[in-house]
């Protein structure tokens, strides 16, 4: 798509917005429904469309995508009359008699920029915040699923007027004109280095941005943690989308006196999911295309102890690898590796693990198995991260009363439920006065009037 054409487009929705037409809340809930339609029958669709771009099992489409999308248009669609009311109180003393009120408005136009690795459920869950604020959006999803990016412009098409919501696809050059852009807000999911671009483009129109990004999310195991259940939750998050996933248990940190049994625990949970053969599991899933299947390979051959990670370079498949006894320094730790390997590394103390994960770039998420509730108000209080789980991994993504987001490296500003609607709301601040007034503001000023003024605001 040609600049000047992507130009026009956002023309149209600035145009569309400024109609007032996405005000009314009765409107956007009607247009939340619309797109709940939409959903529900494509669910086969966005199935298929997920298995041809990502190898994914229509089980796990519905459960990691799909499920949640509908969850969160359910909840936004219950709360927003509450939400998009403006909150009211008595002015304070100073402004009395007065009412003062914060009232929620939408931003504009906002830009969302999805990724491939779950190419429905990120581009839907921040399109919902926009829509329930009452914006109009643009919407790119990722080149790198070709499958799930048609689709979403069909449905996008179907739901919603094309000034109101519209779909942009492409590749570098569509994002570098979108960038190009004046918009009111932008929201990216995606790399770190991708998102440093991303803010350097807004900064040129002083434009608002949400980064969501992503980092090396350590996952902490101590020894009296419950070793049956931590492997089997380690796999489940490490393992969902072939390890595609930006919150995905990124190496373990685990207490020497039960890294052995862990390990073993982990091996045998592996086979247990996935088979003795998970190359040959069709519901495993695939690595997204050939440059990040080499790329991934690259970690393994850079890898010193390497359990599983079997390869089929045709179908960009790699089985699930554990990188045993893992330094610090090797390849696999340098990077966010979003794939199937797993670097374990073991402490003797606890505040060696915890000096570890505060000395690096602060995680999206952190995961904690332990039984002491002292150890785990201890890590909750003392390690920054963007959010997590104690005794399970990704499952914190599930609950919309809390919010994502990353912090630091890993992102700015956060959403889910309530704070989607929030990320794409400004709260306007509006003082009501009456007629009554107090000369005491008003020049030319005097001792009494002065000592009138420190009594009011003292």
């Amino acid at each position: 798509m040609q600049e000047k054409e992507i130009a026009g487009i956002v023309r149209r929705q600035k145009a569309y917005f400024a109609e007032g037409r996405t005000l009314p809340v009765p409107c956007r809930l009607a247009a939340l429904g619309r797109l709940e339609r939409s959903v529900r029958a494509h669910q086969e669709d966005i199935a298929a469309a997920l298995q041809a771009d990502l190898g994914k099992s229509p089980q796990e489409s519905y459960m990691c995508e799909t499920g949640l999308a509908l969850a969160e248009l359910r909840d936004h669609r219950a709360h927003l009359r509450r939400w998009a009311q403006p909150r009211v109180r008595l002015a304070g003393a100073a402004n009395f008699p007065g009412l003062a009120a914060r009232v929620p408005e939408p931003y504009g136009v906002a830009l969302i920029m999805a990724p491939w690795n779950y190419p429905f459920l990120l581009t839907l869950e921040p399109l919902i915040g926009a829509v329930a604020a009452g914006n109009c959006a643009v919407v790119k999803p990722s080149a790198y699923a070709p499958a799930s990016s048609a689709l979403l412009a069909r449905m996008i098409r179907e739901s919603f007027p094309p000034g109101h919501v519209t779909v942009v696809e492409g590749g570098r050059a569509e994002n570098t004109a979108l960038l190009d852009q004046a918009f009111d807000t932008i929201f990216f999911t995606g790399s770190v280095a991708v998102g440093r671009m991303v803010m350097e483009k807004a900064a040129a129109h002083l434009t608002p941005v949400t980064l969501e990004l992503g980092g090396k999310s350590p996952c902490i195991v101590t020894a009296d943690a419950d070793l049956a259940l931590a492997a089997r939750r380690i796999v489940f998050g490490k393992l969902l989308n072939c390890g595609q996933t930006c919150v995905a248990p990124d190496y373990l940190l685990v207490d020497v006196r039960v890294k052995e049994e862990l390990t073993a625990r982990i091996k045998a949970e592996i086979r247990r999911q996935y088979g003795p053969r998970p190359l040959q599991n069709p519901a495993y899933g695939r690595i997204v295309n050939q440059k990040h299947f080499r790329r991934l390979c690259g970690l393994l051959d850079g890898a010193s102890q390497v359990w599983g990670g079997e390869r089929d370079a045709d179908a960009w498949r790699i089985a699930p690898a554990l990188l045993e006894d893992a330094s610090p320094r090797e390849p696999a730790m340098q990077e966010e590796i979003f794939g199937p390997l797993l670097p374990v590394l073991s402490y003797r103390r606890l505040e060696e693990a915890l000096d570890f994960v505060r000395s690096r770039p602060k995680p999206l998420a952190l995961y904690l198995f332990t039984r002491s509730r002292a150890v785990r108000s201890r890590v909750v209080r003392t390690v920054p991260y963007g959010g997590g789980c104690v005794n399970d991994t990704i499952m914190h993504l599930s609950d919309p009363f809390l919010p994502f987001g990353g912090v630091g490296q890993s992102g700015m500003g956060s959403y889910h439920g309530k704070r989607s609607f929030d990320t794409f709301t400004h709260e306007k601040s509006v003082l009501v006065r009456g007629s009554l007034d107090l000369p005491i503001r008003y020049q030319p000023y005097t001792p009494l009037g002065d000592k009138l003024v420190r009594a009011f605001l003292r």
